[in-house]
């Protein structure tokens, strides 16, 4: 028997609660990833690279491009 993680256990112990709210999916957790899953997380990570995050003093945040050319946001 492998050892279960506790997304597993918590599964199989809140498994009456999800008779009465619903059905939940339940599959593997240590797959490998599909390769159309690999090349969107790829993808994101390319689209979240474009940015960058901008802390004014009173500690609010807003996001810009890093493209130093384009002032269109600042």
């Amino acid at each position: 028997m492998s050892k279960e993680s506790f997304a597993q256990k918590f599964m199989r112990t809140t498994g009456r609660l999800r008779v009465v709210f619903g059905p939940a999916h339940s599959s593997s957790l240590d797959h490998e990833m599909t390769a159309e899953n690999k090349r969107l997380l790829v993808q994101r990570q390319a689209e979240a690279g474009q940015w960058e995050t901008v802390r004014r003093p009173d500690g609010s945040t807003y996001v810009v491009p890093k493209d130093p050319t384009d002032k269109s946001l600042r």
